[in-house]
């Protein structure tokens, strides 16, 4: 057994075993990383619409910035996010350590409680002074205008690459040593998937559930459940391609060599 596989089958071993043992454990873990990148997200939002007043070209990058450091929070907090676990469940099927049935069970959950985490926090947001302000020129309006605007294969590929570049956050987290080359990682990859404007189903709850519970949201005209869960299904299926697929499988293949050749 190569280091790659025993770590995914220490990982997915530790998820499976809290699953069974307390639903409610895992829910309130997975409901975690939902308000972790809900709560960066919102910040990420008020700095890019408080820059832009100065520096407008600025506002992207200060979004994107801020937005990198919730996953960090999801990584050292426990949280047990859906779109990593696509990439750690996919290849402990691979691998044999998890069956599909159970594997598609926990992701279900995960992606679920993931939601009750961006939707709760959402809310507690739109009850606070920075977002009862928000103007109709604000960040978070241009982004989820942006997002419902793209065509299905749009969203379908960047899910891909999106979730590509967080599981390659993940990878680094799971790989290496050094503490700082580990944030260092997260946060670059994370950078560059938010920067493109890539899809993230997670992301995608915290920015669309902020503006749900905003009066912004009639500013939006396709903002409408239909339009939103439709979304949110085929950037679902292009995530989990990125992750389980293009990350997770081809380096459990790649691990499946005699040579030394391996990640440790």
């Amino acid at each position: 057994m190569s280091p790659f596989q025993e770590k995914i089958g220490i990982a997915v071993s530790k998820k499976e075993a809290l699953f069974d043992e307390s639903l409610g454990r895992y829910a309130l873990r997975s409901t975690f990383a939902g308000a972790y990148l809900t709560m960066s997200t919102a910040v990420g939002i008020i700095g890019a619409d408080v820059i832009s007043g100065q520096f407008p070209a600025l506002a992207r990058f200060v979004f994107t910035f801020i937005f990198a450091i919730g996953l960090v929070y999801v990584l050292v907090f426990g949280g047990e996010l859906a779109t990593s676990n696509m990439m750690y469940l996919t290849t402990g099927v691979y691998y044999k350590h998890i069956s599909w049935k159970k594997a598609v069970l926990i992701l279900l959950y995960c992606t679920l409680f993931n939601f009750v985490g961006a939707l709760i926090l959402a809310w507690l947001f739109n009850q606070s002074f920075s977002f009862l302000t928000l103007s109709d020129k604000s960040f978070l309006v241009n982004a989820v205008n942006i997002k419902l605007g793209k065509s299905d294969w749009s969203n379908f590929f960047e899910g891909i690459t999106a979730n590509m570049f967080v599981n390659m956050a993940i990878l680094g987290f799971l790989l290496l040593k050094e503490e700082s080359s580990k944030f260092f990682i997260a946060v670059s990859a994370i950078f560059m998937f938010v920067f493109l404007i890539n899809e993230h189903l997670v992301a995608n709850f915290a920015s669309f559930m902020l503006l749900a519970f905003n009066d912004l949201s009639q500013n939006v005209v396709a903002f409408n459940i239909t339009n939103v869960l439709h979304q949110w299904l085929v950037v679902f299926f292009g995530n989990w391609v990125g992750a389980g697929l293009l990350i997770g499988i081809a380096y459990a293949w790649l691990n499946q060599t005699n040579t030394k050749y391996k990640e440790n």
